[in-house]
């Protein structure tokens, strides 16, 4: 399957998204740059900026821009909602049917966008950047983004040199598929492997910050794991909670039913009380949690029946737009 020959006036080619968050100094060279690396065919693209919340000069810069160029949407959000939404809300408002993301601090280089597009020309449904000769610190972000893409492999089982490489080309069939919490966009790569979409990882330039300071660190390691183990519990047991409530409810059950049939041997072979030992103490409480996580995986069931069947709510605020239709 090959990228759409040519856009129409109201589809472009080509979507690119950048969440951008205080971004003053680097925006305006930022996109600059892209107007000017994006020539021929590939100039047939919308530039879609989503302002998460800043609280600097960038809303007026993205707004200038707006005017200067048809091309480049905007999306300002009521308040900061984090990267996670800012790109969930490009998603929502491309109209492209190839998508590309990227950072807007200016770190990745977008003269490596025509590389990523012609591995989706070459069947791709995803295509990730990586950034091997990373230009960051090395203790405060590339420690943290190493240890990151080794939990991440480990626990998943999907190895990738850099998950948190924000330049990545999709399909945009593909990301209708997918709903994006908290802080789960470093993750996407997972999704698309679920959704059974072919992918490939290439080597793309990193460069130095413009200006400003990074506000990511070393603290979001744990929020890695943390959103991980959402992130699979929500891909294996969404569908069928009463799998994993109703294992652990039974699993205690049978650890009840083990330690009353262990007291009841003790009773009536070596004559033990019941009240000299925890064994009584152990049935009730093991059979409480069995009983409970039953009712609580029966009660997940009903839940998620009710998610799937009527809850289309956004994870986002939108304050105002330009250049886009009004909902």
């Amino acid at each position: 399957m090959e990228l759409p020959e040519s856009g129409t006036r109201d589809k472009p080619r080509l979507s690119i998204i950048i969440p951008v968050y205080n971004e003053s100094e680097v925006i305006a060279a930022l996109v600059s740059e892209i107007q000017s690396s994006l020539e021929g065919e590939n100039a047939d693209f919308e530039l879609i900026l989503v302002d998460d919340g800043s609280i600097d000069r960038t809303r007026k810069i993205l707004g200038d821009l707006a005017e200067s160029d048809p091309r480049i949407k905007v999306i300002e959000f009521a308040k900061n909602y984090g990267q996670t939404a800012a790109l969930t809300a490009g998603f929502d408002y491309a109209s492209a049917d190839v998508v590309v993301t990227l950072d807007g601090d200016g770190q990745n280089d977008p003269g490596e966008i025509p590389k990523l597009l012609e591995k989706i020309a070459e069947g791709n449904d995803a295509v990730y950047g990586w950034r091997r000769d990373r230009k960051d610190a090395a203790f405060s972000r590339r420690l943290p983004s190493t240890l990151a893409n080794w939990l991440i492999g480990v626990v998943s089982g999907l190895r990738l040199h850099d998950y948190g490489c924000t330049l990545k080309a999709f399909r945009r069939p593909l990301l209708r598929h997918m709903r994006l919490y908290g802080e789960m966009h470093r993750f996407i790569p997972l999704y698309v492997a679920w959704l059974g979409g072919k992918a490939v990882e290439v080597e793309v330039n990193h460069r130095p910050r413009m200006a400003g300071s990074s506000k990511d660190g070393i603290g979001r390691v744990p929020k890695v794991l943390l959103d991980l183990m959402v992130v699979l519990f929500l891909h294996r047991y969404l569908a069928k909670p009463i799998y994993i409530f109703g294992g652990f409810g039974l699993l205690c059950l049978c650890a009840s039913v083990g330690f009353a049939s262990w007291a009841v041997y003790r009773k009536v072979f070596e004559g033990a009380s019941f009240i000299l030992t925890p064994l009584p103490l152990l049935v009730v409480t093991f059979g409480l949690m069995g009983v409970m996580s039953l009712f609580l995986g029966l009660l997940a069931e009903v839940i998620v029946r009710t998610y799937h069947e009527g809850l289309d709510k956004r994870v986002y605020v939108i304050r105002s737009t330009q250049n886009l239709p009004e909902e």
